[in-house]
């Protein structure tokens, strides 16, 4: 049975909501409440519509971490489409097993740290925009990639995709920054895609096709290193 922890302060909110999210809800809501004091139904029930969907999007529910020793956790809403090995990380050349998580526009989209670890380096690169479900995206598509020190020295790879709808990749961290397991560090924006690149001798416990839950649901269990030493 496995351990629980919540990673961060509990927000005495009934409706957690991303930062981010908050100028567009409050764009939406005084151009509905313009359009209402004009008496203009259709446009105000449109514009209703659209400030309580921007509300929908940029929930951020508390999530409770299980402690399950050397787990990964997933750091995305969403199902999982690829589990593959991999012989580049956004990093360096070497053996990888890729982990990919697609996220739709009515998945939550607060990305979370899949290990405890040091944020040793974070790389942007510019790109396209196309579908996020396609395997180009990880190449082609806009993204942001960091790598994860843990304290045993070992190193995973994270990368933020955006998608054919997202338009916004928003980091929270900086390098050098320490997080524990399930943290919030980021958020992409209407619809994306996260990549994990994870050890070869890990043992994957998600396949293409499971829904995710990021911060709660345990996809991937790293080896113990001092099983090697034995």
């Amino acid at each position: 049975m496995n351990d629980y922890k919540w990673p961060e302060p509990i927000r005495q909110t009934a409706l957690p909501l991303a930062p981010e999210g908050i100028p567009l809800i409050g764009a939406g809501a005084f151009i509905t409440a313009v359009f209402a004091l004009l008496e203009l139904a259709l446009p105000a029930m449109i514009g209703l519509l659209v400030t309580l969907f921007i509300c929908y999007f940029f929930r951020d529910p508390d999530r409770v971490v299980p402690q399950k020793a050397f787990a990964v956790i997933a750091p995305a809403d969403g199902k999982v489409i690829a589990v593959t090995p991999v012989d580049q990380s956004p990093f360096k050349a070497g053996n990888f097993t890729k982990i990919s998580i697609f996220m739709s526009v009515f998945n939550v989209h607060v990305n979370r740290m899949p290990v405890a670890g040091r944020i040793s380096r974070i790389v942007y690169h510019p790109g396209k925009f196309v579908n996020a479900s396609l395997d180009k995206a990880s190449e082609h598509n806009e993204r942001n990639a960091l790598e994860i020190e843990m304290d045993d020295g070992r190193a995973l790879g994270l990368v933020q995709v955006a998608g054919l709808v997202a338009r916004r990749i928003i980091c929270r961290v900086r390098e050098d920054d320490r997080l524990q397991r399930g943290q919030r560090f980021g958020i992409i924006c209407f619809g994306s895609r996260v990549d994990l690149y994870l050890p070869p001798d890990c043992e994957p416990k998600v396949g293409p096709g499971d829904n995710v839950t990021a911060g709660s649901t345990i996809v991937a269990v790293l080896s113990n290193p001092d099983d090697s030493d034995r």
